[in-house]
């Protein structure tokens, strides 16, 4: 399985070499206020990639701590019941066995 996700990684990376390679044309990109930026396609391509990955992280974060406080939290707590019970509490017998 390592060797064909190897091959689709060289493969894909071919593939967007070469699309770099046939995209280095200057582009203008106009912002508000006169602004403008010039640079080749493939470098404004990227730029807006990892700047829409980054703002994805940002806005993902917030819930990700959320989740690793609620975590904490219940282990925390099944941790307080274990120890206020004294012994570990065992696991139950599953239900489809049934003694004879």
């Amino acid at each position: 399985m390592k060797f064909v996700s190897t091959i689709i990684g060289c493969i894909l990376f071919v593939l967007f070499f070469s699309f770099a390679l046939k995209n280095t044309h200057q582009v203008d990109l106009h912002f508000f206020l006169n602004y403008e930026l010039r640079g080749p396609l493939v470098l404004m391509l990227l730029a807006f990639f990892v700047a829409g990955a980054a703002f994805g992280i940002l806005a993902v974060t917030p819930t990700v701590f959320r989740h690793r406080r609620e975590s904490s939290r219940h282990k925390d707590t099944i941790q307080a019941l274990q120890s206020a019970a004294g012994t570990a509490v065992a696991a139950p017998a599953p239900d489809s066995v049934a003694p004879r």
